[in-house]
């Protein structure tokens, strides 16, 4: 999902004050990872038919874990980045701990406030309480954003292709095509895989007609 959202959202840049350039991501990977990690330990999966929700929207992402608010005050009630820790599952966040993804303490949502430091005020993250649901809420940095120089340019299906195998070594065909906007297998195949395995760009490692086949970046 860090994967998913970070391929389908925006980054920037802005000049520094020595002329460089600086990289800005729409969200900080700080603050949607801990998001993320916070609605896996914290939702109630008490509720049957239910499930955490990843919604990207124009302007901010909204994830949504079933579960009622456990604390006796309301969000806004807590100074910025000092919410109290109540673990409703103690043995999901302890695992989670001992993988080293997780911050201990509760010190989840201060690191969420800490990877936004410096945006505006109406851009930090917020908890929106629902009866039965609890919304984590954040904003791009990005949108409408005049300070931002340049946004970089939607990425070609090709480029989502490279871009994922950069980053997650390799994977199935199936897999690749799921992050274009390619419907058909083959057109796919004939479109994107192929004309990058004639390039030497990447290979197959497998028979071609198997579905266990993996497409790897060729090392030069």
């Amino acid at each position: 999902m860090l994967n998913f959202i970070e391929r389908n959202t925006k980054a920037g840049w802005h000049k520094t004050e020595s002329g460089g350039r600086e990289e800005v991501l729409a969200y900080p990977r700080e603050a949607v990872r801990e998001a993320l990690v916070n609605a896996i330990a914290h939702r109630d999966y008490s509720i049957a038919g239910t499930q955490i929700d990843v919604d990207i929207y124009s302007d901010r992402i909204d994830i949504v874990s079933p579960g009622s608010w456990l604390l006796p005050k309301s969000y806004d009630q807590y100074p910025a980045g000092s919410i109290p820790s109540i673990r409703r599952n103690s043995i999901i966040a302890a695992c989670l701990d001992v993988a080293n993804l997780m911050e201990r303490g509760g010190t989840g949502f201060q690191t969420m406030i800490e990877s936004y430091r410096g945006s505006a005020e109406h851009l930090q993250p917020v908890v929106l309480i629902y009866p039965g649901f609890l919304d984590l809420r954040l904003f791009d940095r990005l949108y409408d954003d005049n300070v931002m120089c340049v946004i970089q340019e939607e990425l070609s299906d090709s480029q989502k292709v490279l871009e994922l195998l950069r980053g997650e070594g390799q994977k199935h065909v199936k897999e690749l095509q799921a992050v274009t906007n390619y419907k058909s297998r083959s057109q796919f195949l004939k479109e994107i895989i192929n004309p990058l395995i004639e390039k030497e760009i990447i290979y197959r490692d497998g028979n071609v007609k198997s579905p266990k086949a993996l497409i790897k970046l060729k090392n030069k």
